[in-house]
């Protein structure tokens, strides 16, 4: 690539990074809201989120947009071609993080209509591990940090374990007082959103992995290739 089509490049390259952390920015608010609207119970606050929704979508349609033009014009290899293979993917992952704080948001106006229960910790807590992985995922692309994505992936488990445990807690609910169904119905609506954005994170954390170190390690793809040791 000669200096000026490379000049520009990386000029798109840039604009493109910028585009990818607004979009981030907007996705990791957007569920924080969504919980705390939950929480609070707030039905204006589960609106804003759903309605600002379409921003987050109109940014994945610029960045698509942006890395195809880019793959047409100038042809990038090595890490350029996986920087813009993994912003594409990235880009979608959000898209359904803020499909995911839409959800959580409807679900928190529908819990207005049912008898009140009382979030349990386990789905505080699967909050919270969602949102700090979706967050430590997102620096780990900004820092190139592979280590930093591989520590997201390790979370994971933690919060599929909270998921089955609030399961089970809420089947206690709902068969010890049937008028808790409709609450807890959709309190498992949101600990499967959550369930899903640490799923989303990971797939974010993954693909900063195979950014910087040109390695796939989704279903363990890594741990199979010869000559691969454990940690």
């Amino acid at each position: 690539m000669s200096p000026e089509p490379k000049r520009h490049f990386h000029e798109e390259l840039g604009r493109l990074k910028e585009h990818l952390l607004d979009m981030s920015s907007r996705a990791e608010d957007a569920l924080g809201r969504a919980v705390q609207a939950l929480l609070e119970r707030d039905r204006d606050k589960a609106q804003r989120v759903i309605e600002e929704d379409r921003e987050i979508d109109s940014l994945e349609i610029e960045i698509e947009d942006s890395v195809t033009s880019l793959l047409a014009l100038h042809q990038p290899m090595a890490r350029d071609l996986r920087l813009l293979l993994a912003a594409l993917k990235i880009s979608n992952d959000l898209e359904r993080v803020g499909d995911h704080a839409v959800n959580i948001a409807q679900s928190a106006q529908r819990l207005l209509e049912h008898r009140v229960i009382t979030p349990e910790p386990e789905l505080l807590e699967m909050a919270r591990v969602a949102r700090e992985m979706l967050a430590a995922a997102l620096e780990s692309f900004v820092k190139g940090d592979s280590q930093a994505g591989r520590a997201v992936c390790a979370r994971d488990d933690q919060v599929d374990a909270l998921h089955r445990s609030l399961f089970r807690i809420l089947i206690t609910h709902m068969a010890e007082d049937p008028r808790t169904i409709g609450a807890a119905m959709e309190l498992f609506l949101v600990s499967r959103n959550l369930e899903r954005v640490a799923d989303l994170a990971t797939n974010i954390a993954e693909d900063v992995v195979f950014l910087v170190e040109g390695k796939t390690i989704k279903h363990h793809i890594e741990e199979r290739q010869p000559g691969h040791q454990g940690p």
